[in-house]
């Protein structure tokens, strides 16, 4: 019997350095009561989504930067969404930065959680691969300084039961990296959450910039049917305090194929019924892991962190 669900990427539009959490949290719950009215069970907000693209900026007072982090949630301020959404009965997954004490010491990381339709949080994930710099770069009109505002994620990627089904979570860059997919797709994954936050004006080379929104959607296709798994792909899009972010919000199958896709660059709702059953014959086929995988032969994907000396091709009386 099919598994059916609505679900739906809720993506913002810019979101100002000095708009209020509440002024978000607010727009968050329009966008939750929207899925409501069209069926949906389960949303995805983007990336850092309770702030503007603080990265962007050099921040030097720590308390200055410390308002962009939560603690755990939900606080106060995001509490009317947690309150929404049970209500509704619709689970969600929301990007935010995080602000915790472990070992001993104040850590921050870019942060996602998955919450059931009860308000419960049944997955955390701590973004692994962080792009920009530590330092801020000379010349540039916008700085990309994730580097230098959070640590990379000590989570893995964990997948766990949600929504009738195995949910996993990526952000943002994560996206770009095949290893991460294939991590989730190893725990037979059958949903993808993916905020991001992606400036349009950040890398050095504009044959780059230009193609952003062609990237966007390559990764997350990719590794929807390289893993036979939906991915669902949030965006905070528009020109936010000047920087233009990508849109282009979207749901993908397991086919690789787009279901559902954002036309505009404000605040919207993306809705699709998916099948979580549709990569099954994917995963019996194509990619049937356990049949055609042969680990061995990968090994320098791990043994390695960057290029490194060529193996040489061996003969066949050498091998």
């Amino acid at each position: 019997m099919a598994r059916k669900r609505t679900v739906a990427a809720a993506q913002l539009g810019p979101i100002a350095l000095s708009e209020s959490r509440a002024s978000v949290v607010a727009r968050l719950c329009a966008l939750l009561a929207e899925a409501r009215a069209r069926g949906a069970t389960f949303v995805v907000f983007p990336e850092l989504a309770l702030t503007t693209f603080f990265p962007r900026y050099v921040f030097e007072d720590e308390a200055e930067l410390d308002r962009f982090y939560e603690g755990s949630l939900p606080g106060p301020d995001a509490a009317p969404l947690f309150e929404a959404a049970r209500e509704a009965g619709i689970g969600f997954y929301l990007g935010f930065a995080e602000r915790v004490e472990e070992a001993g010491r104040i850590r921050r990381f870019n942060t996602a959680i998955t919450v059931d339709a009860a308000g419960r949080v049944i997955g955390r994930y701590r973004k692994v691969h962080l792009p920009g710099h530590a330092e801020p770069q000379p010349g540039r009109a916008f700085q990309h300084l994730e580097k230098r505002y959070f640590e990379p994620g000590n989570l893995g990627f964990p997948v766990f039961e949600g929504l009738g089904g195995k949910m996993g979570m990526l952000i943002c860059n994560d996206r770009r990296w095949p290893e991460a997919y294939r991590v989730m797709g190893l725990q037979d994954v059958e949903l993808v959450c993916l905020g991001y936050n992606t400036p349009l004006d950040h890398a050095d080379h504009e044959e780059i910039n230009v193609l952003s929104g062609f990237h966007n959607a390559l990764s997350m296709q990719a590794g929807a049917y390289q893993n036979a798994t939906w991915v669902i792909g949030a965006a905070k899009g528009g020109r936010e305090e000047g920087s233009l972010m990508l849109a282009e919000s979207c749901i993908i199958a397991p086919s690789g194929q787009i279901v559902a896709q954002a036309t505009t660059m404000e605040d919207e709702l993306v809705c699709a019924t998916i099948d979580l059953d549709m990569g099954r014959p994917y995963k019996e086929t194509f990619f049937d892991f356990a049949r055609h995988r042969e680990p061995e032969a990968y090994r320098l994907i791990v043994e390695r962190k960057g290029p490194g000396p060529m193996l040489g091709a061996k003969s066949a009386s050498e091998a």
